[in-house]
């Protein structure tokens, strides 16, 4: 019989085991949340990759006052850092939270989703199905990379379609824009009693953005739609807040340069292996995460873009 990681890690657990004491306080998140208007708060995480260091703790949440509770935006990487959650947002209000937002399919962003049973969990439709489809995937990926930090991780996919438009969620009037371009589907949130814009990852902000899922072009519209929003604030889904709209002008430069520069590396003959080795500018290099995810992002978009720029022998 083959086992997963999360397969092996579940029969574990399922043993008696003496741990040391250490082991309590060391596979645990201290989360804070940060007032950032009235009625909005902000988690931001840390701009890292994932690793057992870190617990996985790498990504932006934000949460907003409904009438009966708390209206959170993603939900974090696992079950315990989702139970880490609820209690830090008991102190804002004891009743809890009242309804739940993913903004896309990447696992950062809704794993912590098992610690809300009950709670109605809104996304766009194509990420509903694509945890549907991925999420057992993702999940073995997930425990591989940190380990017991994801120990009784389920995947609870959202249970709510949302779409784009005016909506209200918990007596709280927003607009849930409906892009893409991170991935098929990019929820973005504009709370409309302060104008603050809950981006999720169609804005990286001081790191440098992931490209699994990403198709470039369709990102660079998805971000002249937040630009035209003039928002107050802009909460990115991994970097600092943005008071001034600099998140929007960094991801499209970042993006505009990773294709250009691998474009050329196609029409040139480079391989893939060479331009892993490239020196970076120095302002794409001290953005969290590098090298690694220029590297990542290398192999996830070259292929396709040395299909397009090179041609048929025959």
């Amino acid at each position: 019989m083959t086992l997963s990681r999360r397969g092996a890690l579940g029969l574990i657990g399922a043993a008696p085991l003496i741990r040391p004491a250490v082991a309590k306080t060391r596979f645990a998140y201290a989360l804070s949340l940060t007032a950032i208007a009235d009625g909005v708060w902000m988690l931001e995480g840390a701009t890292e990759y994932f690793s057992e260091t870190n617990g996985g703790a790498i990504v932006n949440l934000a949460v907003l006052q409904g009438a009966t509770g708390l209206i959170l935006v993603d939900t974090g990487p696992s079950l315990k850092y989702g139970q880490a959650l609820l209690s830090a947002l008991s102190t804002l209000d004891p009743r809890g939270v009242s309804a739940v937002v993913n903004t896309h399919i990447h696992p950062d962003h809704f794993f912590g989703n098992q610690a809300f049973a009950g709670v109605p969990i809104y996304a766009l439709d194509k990420t509903i199905a694509g945890v549907r489809r991925d999420g057992d995937a993702l999940s073995d990926n997930m425990y591989r990379l940190l380990g017991d930090w994801m120990r009784g991780t389920e995947v609870v996919a959202p249970n709510r379609v949302i779409a784009g438009g005016e909506t209200v969620l918990d007596g709280r009037p927003v607009r849930i824009l409906a892009l893409d371009g991170h991935t098929d589907a990019d929820l973005a949130v504009l709370d409309s009693r302060t104008g603050t814009v809950i981006a999720g990852d169609l804005l990286f902000y001081d790191r440098a953005p992931t490209t699994p899922s990403a198709d470039i072009r369709r990102w660079q519209v998805a971000l002249t739609v937040l630009e035209d929003l003039r928002a107050a604030r802009l909460v990115p889904g991994h970097g600092p807040l943005d008071l001034t709209g600099a998140s929007i002008a960094q991801t499209r430069d970042y993006l505009t340069w990773l294709d250009t520069t691998l474009r050329r590396a196609a029409r040139s003959g480079q391989t893939m292996v060479e331009i892993m080795d490239f020196d970076l500018p120095a302002k794409y290099a001290a953005m969290g995460a590098q090298p690694e995810e220029f590297r990542r992002s290398v192999s996830h978009l070259f292929p396709a873009i040395e299909v397009e720029e090179l041609p048929r022998a025959n």
